[in-house]
């Protein structure tokens, strides 16, 4: 006996198909087992899968539980929310127009606004959690060196810090985007430095994007070697702190929309539209579903 799963794969935070995050989302996963959940996340090898069930509290419209390739559960709201909302949106399961709904991520329970238009793809908005500041790296020789780059790439005056709105991620400041195009993380000797840190995953960035004229502020990298991904092309749950931080700096101005860009050294260009306002942290985001398939899983 074999049980059908139908699979989708969305592009998140992408203009066009084959750019942006990929997301591999299994819609109808009530009553799969974690444990297949897991041997699904394996078998699609993407940073993060999504799967669909219904809420275990009486708020939410739906509950997303991901997982990475190494099965360990993503409790952060970034593109495994974003593609599922996506997807809900592109397949008419959703109105026309503005909507706030509420999703289960864990035990939380999280506001997500969906725009759908008729022709155009639905743009997700999400709130994120209060800005929390964390650990600064004081001595950054063993991180840069970790990271695969000179004392001379770090920004001068500049520390690393780990920076939360949901997931902690260390942000090291980098002199320019050849900086973060450079960066070659040896995972072994990155993860005691996130450790230290008390982060999840590391966001190298720099203040010279590619696109500064129409609101981009940064051009950054993210590696995660403490859930096994080696790189991501967007991290909606780095973006956030990113912004947070920039706007608690003085280099962004607070209730300012601006974006992040992020998966060019991938080949996956990603965008990630920002707004922070006092504690309050917006990130928005737009894709599209690029594939469909079946699963055909033993009873």
């Amino acid at each position: 006996m074999s049980r059908d799963v139908p699979f989708v794969l969305v592009d998140v935070f992408a203009d066009e198909p084959l750019s942006g995050n990929p997301l591999a989302l299994v819609p109808d996963a009530e009553g799969l087992p974690v444990s297949t959940m897991r041997a699904i996340a394996r078998e699609f090898n993407q940073s993060e899968t999504t799967f669909l069930v219904r809420p275990t509290v009486r708020d939410a419209l739906w509950r997303l539980r991901s997982f990475t390739p190494i099965g360990a559960e993503v409790l952060g709201a970034g593109h495994n929310a974003m593609g599922a909302w996506i997807w809900l949106a592109a397949t008419d399961r959703l109105p026309v127009g503005e909507t706030d709904f509420r999703q289960q991520i864990g035990d939380d329970v999280l506001p997500v606004r969906v725009l759908r238009n008729d022709g155009s793809p639905a743009v997700v908005s999400m709130e994120q959690s209060r800005p929390e500041f964390g650990a600064t790296v004081s001595d950054s020789g063993e991180l840069v060196a970790a990271l695969g780059l000179v004392d001379s790439d770090m920004v001068a005056g500049e520390v690393a810090q780990t920076v939360s709105t949901g997931a902690s991620h260390l942000l090291v400041p980098l002199r320019g985007r050849d900086a973060v195009d450079r960066a070659r993380p040896d995972s072994a000797r990155l993860l005691p430095a996130l450790h230290a840190a008390d982060a999840e995953g590391c966001y190298v960035y720099s203040l010279d994007p590619i696109a500064a004229d129409v609101g981009s502020v940064a051009y950054a990298r993210f590696f995660n070697p403490t859930v096994g991904i080696s790189e991501d092309p967007a991290t909606g749950t780095a973006a956030g702190p990113l912004v947070a931080s920039l706007v608690a700096a003085g280099k962004v101005a607070d209730r300012a929309s601006v974006v992040v860009e992020q998966g060019y050294a991938l080949g996956r260009p990603s965008k990630l539209a920002v707004t922070v306002a006092g504690e309050h942290v917006l990130l928005s985001g737009s894709g599209l579903v690029v594939a469909e398939g079946v699963l055909h899983l033993a009873e």
